[in-house]
Protein backbone atom coordinates (compact mmCIF):
# COMPACT_ATOMS: atom_id res chain seq x y z
CA UNK A 1 0.00 0.00 0.00
CA UNK A 2 1.88 3.46 -1.03
CA UNK A 3 1.25 5.99 1.38
CA UNK A 4 2.19 10.05 0.94
CA UNK A 5 0.76 12.86 2.43
CA UNK A 6 0.66 15.75 0.09
CA UNK A 7 -2.10 18.04 -1.29
CA UNK A 8 -4.76 15.93 -3.11
CA UNK A 9 -4.42 18.17 -6.69
CA UNK A 10 -0.99 15.94 -7.35
CA UNK A 11 -3.35 12.86 -7.29
CA UNK A 12 -5.49 13.46 -9.98
CA UNK A 13 -5.26 12.40 -13.70
CA UNK A 14 -5.29 15.01 -16.35
CA UNK A 15 -9.26 14.25 -16.77
CA UNK A 16 -9.74 14.93 -13.31
CA UNK A 17 -10.33 11.32 -11.82
CA UNK A 18 -8.09 10.85 -8.87
CA UNK A 19 -5.02 8.05 -8.53
CA UNK A 20 -5.56 8.55 -4.73
CA UNK A 21 -8.54 8.01 -1.99
CA UNK A 22 -8.61 10.67 0.55
CA UNK A 23 -8.61 9.49 3.86
CA UNK A 24 -10.76 12.25 5.85
CA UNK A 25 -9.67 10.47 9.31
CA UNK A 26 -5.93 12.20 8.97
CA UNK A 27 -7.61 15.12 9.66
CA UNK A 28 -10.07 14.77 12.07
CA UNK A 29 -8.87 16.02 15.42
CA UNK A 30 -10.91 13.26 17.34
CA UNK A 31 -10.68 10.25 15.55
CA UNK A 32 -13.43 7.74 15.50
CA UNK A 33 -13.75 5.44 18.18
CA UNK A 34 -11.65 1.99 17.43
CA UNK A 35 -13.95 -1.58 16.46
CA UNK A 36 -13.98 -3.52 19.84
CA UNK A 37 -13.93 -7.12 20.02
CA UNK A 38 -17.56 -8.62 21.40
CA UNK A 39 -15.64 -10.86 23.30
CA UNK A 40 -12.88 -8.75 25.18
CA UNK A 41 -14.64 -5.23 24.90
CA UNK A 42 -11.27 -4.46 23.60
CA UNK A 43 -10.07 -2.88 20.70
CA UNK A 44 -10.01 -4.99 17.43
CA UNK A 45 -6.33 -5.42 16.12
CA UNK A 46 -5.70 -6.25 12.65
CA UNK A 47 -5.06 -10.02 13.48
CA UNK A 48 -8.29 -10.17 14.68
CA UNK A 49 -9.98 -8.61 11.90
CA UNK A 50 -8.17 -10.63 9.10
CA UNK A 51 -9.84 -13.60 9.85
CA UNK A 52 -13.20 -11.84 8.41
CA UNK A 53 -11.82 -9.19 6.07
CA UNK A 54 -8.96 -8.90 3.59
CA UNK A 55 -5.32 -8.11 4.84
CA UNK A 56 -5.10 -4.85 2.70
CA UNK A 57 -8.74 -3.55 3.68
CA UNK A 58 -7.74 -4.64 7.12
CA UNK A 59 -4.73 -1.86 7.17
CA UNK A 60 -7.26 0.55 5.34
CA UNK A 61 -9.50 0.27 8.09
CA UNK A 62 -7.41 1.22 10.50
CA UNK A 63 -5.23 3.20 9.26
CA UNK A 64 -5.86 7.22 10.73
CA UNK A 65 -3.09 8.98 9.96
CA UNK A 66 -2.55 8.42 6.05
CA UNK A 67 -4.01 11.29 4.24
CA UNK A 68 -3.76 9.81 0.60
CA UNK A 69 -3.56 6.57 -0.16
CA UNK A 70 -2.81 5.43 -4.01
CA UNK A 71 -5.36 4.19 -5.77
CA UNK A 72 -3.64 0.46 -7.48
CA UNK A 73 -3.75 0.93 -11.50
CA UNK A 74 -5.98 -1.73 -12.10
CA UNK A 75 -8.23 -0.33 -9.99
CA UNK A 76 -8.09 3.14 -11.94
CA UNK A 77 -8.58 1.49 -15.10
CA UNK A 78 -11.67 0.02 -14.20
CA UNK A 79 -13.07 2.89 -12.91
CA UNK A 80 -12.08 4.58 -16.54
CA UNK A 81 -15.12 3.01 -17.50
CA UNK A 82 -17.40 5.34 -15.79
CA UNK A 83 -15.08 7.62 -14.30
CA UNK A 84 -14.80 10.33 -13.83
CA UNK A 85 -18.82 10.67 -13.27
CA UNK A 86 -21.12 13.57 -14.45
CA UNK A 87 -21.43 16.99 -12.28
CA UNK A 88 -24.20 18.22 -13.55
CA UNK A 89 -25.59 21.92 -12.91
CA UNK A 90 -29.56 21.78 -12.60
CA UNK A 91 -30.72 24.40 -14.99
CA UNK A 92 -34.14 23.30 -15.70
CA UNK A 93 -34.67 22.45 -11.85
CA UNK A 94 -33.97 25.51 -11.04
CA UNK A 95 -35.89 27.03 -13.46
CA UNK A 96 -38.80 25.11 -12.32
CA UNK A 97 -38.28 26.18 -8.95
CA UNK A 98 -38.10 29.45 -9.78
CA UNK A 99 -35.21 30.16 -7.79
CA UNK A 100 -31.54 32.00 -7.62
CA UNK A 101 -29.87 29.26 -6.12
CA UNK A 102 -27.53 27.50 -8.20
CA UNK A 103 -28.31 23.61 -7.72
CA UNK A 104 -25.44 21.01 -8.78
CA UNK A 105 -25.55 17.34 -8.48
CA UNK A 106 -22.81 14.74 -8.40
CA UNK A 107 -24.24 11.58 -10.75
CA UNK A 108 -23.36 8.07 -9.88
CA UNK A 109 -25.45 6.01 -11.62
CA UNK A 110 -23.96 6.06 -14.93
CA UNK A 111 -22.37 2.77 -14.71
CA UNK A 112 -23.63 -1.06 -15.15
CA UNK A 113 -24.88 -1.60 -11.41
CA UNK A 114 -26.53 2.01 -11.42
CA UNK A 115 -24.98 3.92 -8.05
CA UNK A 116 -22.09 4.68 -6.48
CA UNK A 117 -21.42 1.50 -4.76
CA UNK A 118 -19.16 0.44 -7.66
CA UNK A 119 -16.38 2.49 -6.27
CA UNK A 120 -15.80 0.53 -3.28
CA UNK A 121 -17.61 -2.88 -4.66
CA UNK A 122 -14.36 -3.19 -7.52
CA UNK A 123 -11.09 -2.19 -4.25
CA UNK A 124 -12.77 -4.61 -2.01
CA UNK A 125 -12.88 -7.52 -4.93
CA UNK A 126 -9.41 -6.55 -5.97
CA UNK A 127 -8.17 -6.67 -3.01
CA UNK A 128 -9.46 -10.35 -2.77
CA UNK A 129 -8.30 -11.30 -5.51
CA UNK A 130 -4.93 -10.00 -4.83
CA UNK A 131 -5.42 -12.61 -1.43
CA UNK A 132 -5.26 -15.03 -3.32
CA UNK A 133 -9.36 -15.73 -2.22
CA UNK A 134 -11.96 -18.20 -3.77
CA UNK A 135 -14.77 -15.47 -3.14
CA UNK A 136 -16.87 -12.80 -1.15
CA UNK A 137 -19.76 -13.21 0.86
CA UNK A 138 -22.22 -9.33 1.67
CA UNK A 139 -25.08 -8.33 2.57
CA UNK A 140 -27.18 -5.80 0.57
CA UNK A 141 -30.24 -3.99 1.50
CA UNK A 142 -31.98 -2.09 -1.89
CA UNK A 143 -29.67 -4.38 -4.25
CA UNK A 144 -27.44 -1.44 -5.34
CA UNK A 145 -24.27 -2.60 -3.32
CA UNK A 146 -25.31 -6.69 -4.33
CA UNK A 147 -25.40 -5.21 -7.67
CA UNK A 148 -21.90 -3.73 -7.74
CA UNK A 149 -20.23 -6.39 -6.18
CA UNK A 150 -21.86 -8.89 -8.06
CA UNK A 151 -20.30 -6.82 -11.10
CA UNK A 152 -16.87 -6.32 -9.51
CA UNK A 153 -16.66 -10.20 -9.15
CA UNK A 154 -17.61 -11.28 -12.36
CA UNK A 155 -15.15 -8.71 -13.96
CA UNK A 156 -12.42 -10.40 -11.68
CA UNK A 157 -13.77 -14.19 -11.58
CA UNK A 158 -14.21 -14.33 -8.37
CA UNK A 159 -17.24 -16.12 -6.39
CA UNK A 160 -19.88 -13.77 -4.87
CA UNK A 161 -22.48 -14.72 -2.11
CA UNK A 162 -25.38 -12.25 -1.70
CA UNK A 163 -27.54 -11.92 1.22
CA UNK A 164 -30.39 -9.19 0.54
CA UNK A 165 -32.73 -7.81 2.87
CA UNK A 166 -35.98 -9.74 2.35
CA UNK A 167 -38.41 -7.34 1.79
CA UNK A 168 -36.06 -5.72 -1.43
CA UNK A 169 -35.79 -9.39 -2.57
CA UNK A 170 -39.09 -9.07 -2.88
CA UNK A 171 -39.79 -5.77 -3.89
CA UNK A 172 -37.03 -5.38 -6.32
CA UNK A 173 -36.89 -8.54 -8.26
CA UNK A 174 -34.96 -7.23 -11.13
CA UNK A 175 -32.02 -5.70 -9.47
CA UNK A 176 -31.70 -9.85 -7.90
CA UNK A 177 -31.81 -10.56 -11.64
CA UNK A 178 -29.02 -8.46 -12.45
CA UNK A 179 -27.27 -10.18 -9.40
CA UNK A 180 -27.77 -12.98 -10.65
CA UNK A 181 -26.87 -12.42 -14.40
CA UNK A 182 -23.57 -11.39 -13.04
CA UNK A 183 -23.05 -14.94 -11.50
CA UNK A 184 -23.69 -14.14 -8.18
CA UNK A 185 -26.33 -15.97 -5.58
CA UNK A 186 -28.93 -14.11 -3.93
CA UNK A 187 -30.73 -15.18 -0.46
CA UNK A 188 -33.40 -13.08 0.85
CA UNK A 189 -32.66 -12.44 4.35
CA UNK A 190 -33.02 -13.53 7.45
CA UNK A 191 -32.78 -16.99 5.95
CA UNK A 192 -32.66 -20.92 8.16
CA UNK A 193 -29.31 -21.36 6.00
CA UNK A 194 -27.37 -20.04 8.00
CA UNK A 195 -27.55 -20.08 12.02
CA UNK A 196 -28.26 -16.50 12.83
CA UNK A 197 -30.77 -16.50 10.44
CA UNK A 198 -33.04 -19.39 12.24
CA UNK A 199 -32.26 -17.89 15.31
CA UNK A 200 -33.81 -14.08 13.95
CA UNK A 201 -36.45 -15.59 12.10
CA UNK A 202 -37.44 -18.09 15.47
CA UNK A 203 -37.49 -14.27 17.43
CA UNK A 204 -39.08 -12.12 14.56
CA UNK A 205 -41.21 -14.47 13.06
CA UNK A 206 -42.48 -13.20 9.69
CA UNK A 207 -39.87 -10.33 9.93
CA UNK A 208 -39.45 -8.32 6.63
CA UNK A 209 -35.62 -8.20 7.31
CA UNK A 210 -32.68 -5.32 7.67
CA UNK A 211 -29.33 -4.76 7.15
CA UNK A 212 -28.66 -5.89 10.31
CA UNK A 213 -29.88 -9.46 9.72
CA UNK A 214 -28.48 -9.90 6.44
CA UNK A 215 -24.59 -8.36 7.79
CA UNK A 216 -24.57 -11.47 10.18
CA UNK A 217 -25.83 -14.30 7.82
CA UNK A 218 -23.12 -12.40 5.76
CA UNK A 219 -20.45 -12.73 7.93
CA UNK A 220 -21.57 -16.23 9.35
CA UNK A 221 -21.09 -17.93 5.69
CA UNK A 222 -17.67 -16.19 5.41
CA UNK A 223 -16.09 -17.17 8.85
CA UNK A 224 -17.26 -20.70 8.13
CA UNK A 225 -15.92 -21.06 5.02
CA UNK A 226 -12.32 -21.17 3.92
CA UNK A 227 -10.92 -19.20 1.19
CA UNK A 228 -13.62 -16.46 1.90
CA UNK A 229 -13.89 -12.86 3.63
CA UNK A 230 -16.90 -10.91 4.18
CA UNK A 231 -17.26 -7.18 2.25
CA UNK A 232 -19.60 -4.23 3.23
CA UNK A 233 -20.62 -1.87 1.32
CA UNK A 234 -21.07 1.13 3.70
CA UNK A 235 -20.07 2.03 7.38
CA UNK A 236 -16.78 1.02 7.39
CA UNK A 237 -13.81 3.49 7.38
CA UNK A 238 -12.54 1.49 4.40
CA UNK A 239 -15.78 2.28 2.37
CA UNK A 240 -15.96 5.99 3.16
CA UNK A 241 -11.99 5.64 1.99
CA UNK A 242 -13.04 4.13 -1.40
CA UNK A 243 -15.96 7.04 -2.19
CA UNK A 244 -14.04 9.62 -1.34
CA UNK A 245 -13.45 9.28 -5.30
CA UNK A 246 -17.17 11.19 -5.13
CA UNK A 247 -15.71 14.02 -3.64
CA UNK A 248 -12.41 14.75 -4.71
CA UNK A 249 -14.10 14.53 -8.57
CA UNK A 250 -16.48 17.18 -7.69
CA UNK A 251 -14.52 19.31 -6.12
CA UNK A 252 -11.84 19.48 -8.56
CA UNK A 253 -14.56 20.00 -11.19
CA UNK A 254 -15.96 22.94 -9.08
CA UNK A 255 -12.70 24.38 -8.74
CA UNK A 256 -11.68 24.49 -12.24
CA UNK A 257 -14.62 27.05 -12.58
CA UNK A 258 -14.20 28.98 -9.35
CA UNK A 259 -17.40 27.64 -7.39
CA UNK A 260 -17.66 27.18 -4.21
CA UNK A 261 -20.94 25.13 -2.40
CA UNK A 262 -22.30 26.94 0.47
CA UNK A 263 -24.31 23.52 1.05
CA UNK A 264 -23.35 19.86 0.73
CA UNK A 265 -26.30 17.59 0.88
CA UNK A 266 -26.13 13.89 1.13
CA UNK A 267 -28.80 10.82 1.85
CA UNK A 268 -27.10 8.85 4.83
CA UNK A 269 -28.03 5.35 5.00
CA UNK A 270 -24.67 3.78 6.23
CA UNK A 271 -22.67 6.36 5.61
CA UNK A 272 -20.89 5.53 2.36
CA UNK A 273 -22.16 8.15 -0.47
CA UNK A 274 -22.20 10.97 1.85
CA UNK A 275 -18.90 10.71 3.17
CA UNK A 276 -17.54 10.22 -0.40
CA UNK A 277 -19.15 13.23 -1.74
CA UNK A 278 -17.92 15.34 1.39
CA UNK A 279 -14.91 14.18 2.06
CA UNK A 280 -12.37 17.34 0.66
CA UNK A 281 -14.66 19.72 2.08
CA UNK A 282 -14.85 18.25 5.35
CA UNK A 283 -11.27 17.82 5.03
CA UNK A 284 -11.16 22.21 4.71
CA UNK A 285 -13.66 22.46 7.00
CA UNK A 286 -11.57 20.71 9.55
CA UNK A 287 -8.58 22.34 8.76
CA UNK A 288 -9.95 25.75 8.87
CA UNK A 289 -9.23 26.78 5.05
CA UNK A 290 -13.35 26.91 4.22
CA UNK A 291 -16.07 26.21 5.81
CA UNK A 292 -19.59 24.44 4.38
CA UNK A 293 -22.68 23.80 5.52
CA UNK A 294 -23.17 19.99 5.63
CA UNK A 295 -26.63 17.83 5.94
CA UNK A 296 -27.29 14.43 6.14
CA UNK A 297 -30.86 13.29 5.05
CA UNK A 298 -32.20 10.28 5.98
CA UNK A 299 -35.51 8.50 5.98
CA UNK A 300 -37.86 9.52 9.00
CA UNK A 301 -38.57 5.63 9.29
CA UNK A 302 -34.95 5.06 10.09
CA UNK A 303 -33.37 7.82 12.04
CA UNK A 304 -30.41 6.92 13.44
CA UNK A 305 -28.66 10.55 13.32
CA UNK A 306 -31.54 12.18 14.38
CA UNK A 307 -33.41 9.97 16.60
CA UNK A 308 -30.41 7.67 18.23
CA UNK A 309 -27.66 7.29 20.35
CA UNK A 310 -23.90 8.23 20.53
CA UNK A 311 -22.73 5.06 21.45
CA UNK A 312 -21.60 1.50 21.07
CA UNK A 313 -23.55 -0.81 19.51
CA UNK A 314 -23.32 -4.45 17.29
CA UNK A 315 -23.13 -3.71 13.64
CA UNK A 316 -25.36 -6.57 13.35
CA UNK A 317 -29.00 -8.15 14.60
CA UNK A 318 -27.28 -10.99 15.53
CA UNK A 319 -24.77 -9.23 17.41
CA UNK A 320 -22.22 -11.92 16.50
CA UNK A 321 -19.78 -8.33 14.65
CA UNK A 322 -17.55 -5.97 16.08
CA UNK A 323 -19.09 -3.31 18.07
CA UNK A 324 -18.49 0.32 16.79
CA UNK A 325 -19.02 3.92 18.59
CA UNK A 326 -21.78 5.61 16.23
CA UNK A 327 -25.36 6.99 16.31
CA UNK A 328 -27.39 4.35 16.55
CA UNK A 329 -31.11 2.98 17.05
CA UNK A 330 -30.19 -0.10 18.27
CA UNK A 331 -29.08 -3.63 16.47
CA UNK A 332 -32.56 -5.13 17.93
CA UNK A 333 -34.45 -2.40 15.46
CA UNK A 334 -36.01 -3.19 12.41
CA UNK A 335 -37.32 -0.30 10.40
CA UNK A 336 -40.59 -0.08 8.86
CA UNK A 337 -40.73 -1.86 5.19
CA UNK A 338 -40.12 1.57 3.46
CA UNK A 339 -38.65 1.98 -0.28
CA UNK A 340 -35.13 3.19 0.21
CA UNK A 341 -34.14 -0.11 0.82
CA UNK A 342 -30.44 0.98 1.19
CA UNK A 343 -31.54 3.18 4.25
CA UNK A 344 -32.53 0.89 6.56
CA UNK A 345 -29.60 0.25 8.16
CA UNK A 346 -29.68 0.91 12.45
CA UNK A 347 -26.39 2.70 12.61
CA UNK A 348 -24.17 5.02 11.25
CA UNK A 349 -20.56 5.55 10.13
CA UNK A 350 -17.94 5.84 13.06
CA UNK A 351 -16.71 8.74 11.08
CA UNK A 352 -19.57 10.35 10.06
CA UNK A 353 -21.13 10.20 13.28
CA UNK A 354 -17.97 11.23 15.11
CA UNK A 355 -18.17 14.43 12.63
CA UNK A 356 -21.95 14.68 13.54
CA UNK A 357 -21.59 14.87 17.53
CA UNK A 358 -18.92 17.64 17.17
CA UNK A 359 -21.00 20.17 15.28
CA UNK A 360 -19.15 19.96 12.14
CA UNK A 361 -22.73 18.69 9.77
CA UNK A 362 -26.62 18.83 10.63
CA UNK A 363 -28.95 16.03 9.85
CA UNK A 364 -32.66 16.24 9.08
CA UNK A 365 -35.20 12.80 8.44
CA UNK A 366 -37.98 12.97 5.84
CA UNK A 367 -40.95 11.03 5.34
CA UNK A 368 -41.21 8.68 2.30
CA UNK A 369 -44.43 10.22 0.55
CA UNK A 370 -42.49 13.37 0.21
CA UNK A 371 -39.15 12.33 -0.79
CA UNK A 372 -40.95 9.83 -3.65
CA UNK A 373 -42.80 13.64 -4.64
CA UNK A 374 -39.57 15.26 -5.25
CA UNK A 375 -37.78 12.38 -7.13
CA UNK A 376 -41.19 12.33 -9.31
CA UNK A 377 -40.78 16.15 -9.85
CA UNK A 378 -37.13 15.84 -10.45
CA UNK A 379 -37.52 13.06 -12.84
CA UNK A 380 -39.78 15.48 -15.02
CA UNK A 381 -37.64 18.40 -15.25
CA UNK A 382 -33.87 16.78 -15.06
CA UNK A 383 -34.25 13.25 -17.27
CA UNK A 384 -33.28 10.96 -14.92
CA UNK A 385 -35.33 8.71 -12.67
CA UNK A 386 -33.65 8.98 -9.35
CA UNK A 387 -32.93 6.03 -7.08
CA UNK A 388 -36.03 6.24 -3.59
CA UNK A 389 -31.98 6.64 -1.62
CA UNK A 390 -30.96 9.45 -3.49
CA UNK A 391 -34.29 11.01 -3.32
CA UNK A 392 -34.05 12.32 -0.27
CA UNK A 393 -31.16 14.50 -0.71
CA UNK A 394 -33.16 15.67 -4.09
CA UNK A 395 -36.27 16.57 -1.41
CA UNK A 396 -34.39 18.32 0.84
CA UNK A 397 -31.62 20.49 -2.13
CA UNK A 398 -35.32 21.47 -3.52
CA UNK A 399 -36.61 22.75 -0.36
CA UNK A 400 -33.51 24.87 0.76
CA UNK A 401 -33.84 26.24 -3.18
CA UNK A 402 -36.91 27.55 -2.35
CA UNK A 403 -36.07 28.79 0.71
CA UNK A 404 -33.89 31.07 -1.69
CA UNK A 405 -36.92 31.94 -3.97
CA UNK A 406 -38.37 33.01 -0.62
CA UNK A 407 -35.47 34.89 0.97
CA UNK A 408 -33.91 36.15 -2.01
CA UNK A 409 -30.15 34.31 -1.21
CA UNK A 410 -28.35 32.99 -3.92
CA UNK A 411 -27.48 30.44 -2.49
CA UNK A 412 -24.92 26.98 -4.18
CA UNK A 413 -26.27 23.58 -3.44
CA UNK A 414 -24.52 20.32 -4.26
CA UNK A 415 -26.02 16.95 -3.88
CA UNK A 416 -25.30 13.50 -4.51
CA UNK A 417 -27.16 11.70 -6.78
CA UNK A 418 -26.26 8.88 -6.18
CA UNK A 419 -27.32 6.47 -8.59
CA UNK A 420 -31.10 5.37 -10.80
CA UNK A 421 -34.83 4.50 -9.96
CA UNK A 422 -35.32 1.92 -13.04
CA UNK A 423 -34.97 -1.21 -10.92
CA UNK A 424 -37.21 0.83 -8.19
CA UNK A 425 -39.91 0.76 -10.63
CA UNK A 426 -42.45 -0.96 -7.93
CA UNK A 427 -41.56 1.55 -5.50
CA UNK A 428 -42.77 4.25 -8.01
CA UNK A 429 -46.35 2.09 -8.66
CA UNK A 430 -47.51 2.36 -4.92
CA UNK A 431 -46.73 5.99 -5.09
CA UNK A 432 -48.39 6.38 -8.02
CA UNK A 433 -51.42 4.52 -7.11
CA UNK A 434 -51.72 5.90 -3.58
CA UNK A 435 -50.72 3.08 -1.73
CA UNK A 436 -47.44 4.25 -0.28
CA UNK A 437 -47.41 5.22 3.65
CA UNK A 438 -44.90 7.42 6.37
CA UNK A 439 -44.27 4.64 8.81
CA UNK A 440 -42.13 6.42 11.92
CA UNK A 441 -41.11 4.56 15.02
CA UNK A 442 -42.47 5.56 18.17
CA UNK A 443 -40.59 6.88 20.94
CA UNK A 444 -41.35 4.16 22.89
CA UNK A 445 -40.15 1.83 19.95
CA UNK A 446 -37.09 3.27 19.64
CA UNK A 447 -36.42 3.56 23.61
CA UNK A 448 -37.22 -0.59 23.48
CA UNK A 449 -34.33 -1.22 21.39
CA UNK A 450 -32.06 1.34 22.67
CA UNK A 451 -32.41 -0.20 25.75
CA UNK A 452 -30.83 -3.29 24.75
CA UNK A 453 -27.23 -1.58 24.04
CA UNK A 454 -24.30 -3.06 25.47
CA UNK A 455 -22.99 -1.92 28.61
CA UNK A 456 -19.71 -0.42 27.17
CA UNK A 457 -18.28 3.03 27.81
CA UNK A 458 -16.60 5.30 25.79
Amino acid sequence: MSKTAIPYKIYLEENEMPKAWYNLRADMKNKPAPLLNPGTGQPLTAAELEPIFCKELVAQELDNDTAFIEIPEKIRDFYKMYRPSPLVRAYCLEEKLKTPAKIYYKFEGNNTSGSHKLNSAIAQAFYAKEQGLKGVTTETGAGQWGTALSMACAYLDLDCKVYMVKVSYEQKPFRREVMRTYGASVVPSPSDTTQVGRQILAQHPGTTGSLGCAISEAVEVAASNPGYRYVLGSVLNQVLLHQSVIGLEAKAAMDKYNIKPDMIIGCAGGGSNLGGLIAPFMGQKLKGEADYQIVAVEPASCPSFTRGKFAYDFCDTGRICPLAKMYTLGSDFIPSANHAGGLRFHGMSSILSQLYHDGYMDAVSVEQTEVFEAAEQFARVEGILPAPESSHAIKVAMDEAIKCRETGEEKTILFGLTGTGYFDLVAYEKFHNGEMFDEIPTDEQIAASLAKLPDIQG
